[in-house]
């Protein structure tokens, strides 16, 4: 899989990192860190400049927490309950939905930076 990361990025550079950090803000498993880690890298190593990795990565997570919530917003308590019908995904919608009840727009917030594995699933509840 490393060479599989190290070949997108080089060919595709920040596209392949804003599609990476867009994609894991809904919840896909995508390895975001070390397509993160990766352009760094190619960063320090000239091949990419450094103000685009960060700006694919901090553009692609924005968009991709608005893509979230809209999601949520549009699709509302249906699209919800679609995606707890795994069990797995049914505990950290809970979890998420007790977040976003106990902290409100703070929950929302955390999500994002403390409480990262459970940001998508925010994004979805908040919507």
């Amino acid at each position: 899989m490393t060479e599989t990361v190290f070949a997108l990025v080089s060919s595709w550079g920040p596209l392949v990192i804003f599609a990476s950090a867009f994609l894991s803000c809904l919840a896909l498993p995508i390895p975001t860190s070390l397509m993160m880690l990766t352009g760094g890298a190619f960063a320090a190593a000239g091949d990419l400049a450094l103000w685009q990795v960060v700006a694919a990565a901090w553009t692609g997570a924005v968009l991709g927490d608005q893509a979230g919530y809209l999601i949520g917003r549009t699709g509302g308590a249906p699209v919800v309950e679609r995606l707890a019908r795994a069990p797995a995904r049914a505990a950290v919608l809970a979890r998420a939905r007790a977040l976003v009840d106990r902290r409100g727009g703070l929950g929302v917030f955390l999500s994002t930076w403390a409480v990262a594995p459970l940001g998508p699933w925010v994004n979805f509840i908040a919507g």
